[in-house]
């Protein structure tokens, strides 16, 4: 595929990862919605909820251990967080995306 998520996930985009593994990786978002605002994408391309398929259950058990990961590391344990997984028309980008947000929201994803 060839949308915004698959050429970071190339490396045809420039973007530090804060988490990576076998399956995801996580980066700050351009435009974040929170003092903290990470997205975590599956490297596998997954266009939208509605493609996530039972042979996807442990990609999405490892989205949410990569979820808690980062919660720990931004110092969020005690705080205020949420994770927000867009679908339809509020999806912008066509691939399967997660995004975490802590501290104070600067608007609504």
């Amino acid at each position: 595929m060839d949308d915004i998520f698959c050429k970071i996930i190339r490396k045809e985009i420039p973007k530090e990862f804060i988490y990576e593994s076998e399956n995801l990786v996580a980066f700050e978002d351009i435009n974040p919605s929170a003092d903290v605002h990470i997205l975590i994408v599956p490297k596998q391309h997954i266009e939208s909820i509605r493609d996530v398929k039972s042979e996807h259950g442990q990609l999405l058990t490892e989205v949410y251990q990569a979820v808690n990961k980062l919660v720990t590391d931004n110092n969020l344990e005690n705080g205020l967080y949420r994770v927000v997984v867009n679908g339809g028309k509020a999806q912008h980008v066509p691939h399967l995306h997660f995004h975490l947000l802590g501290g104070q929201w600067k608007k609504m994803v």
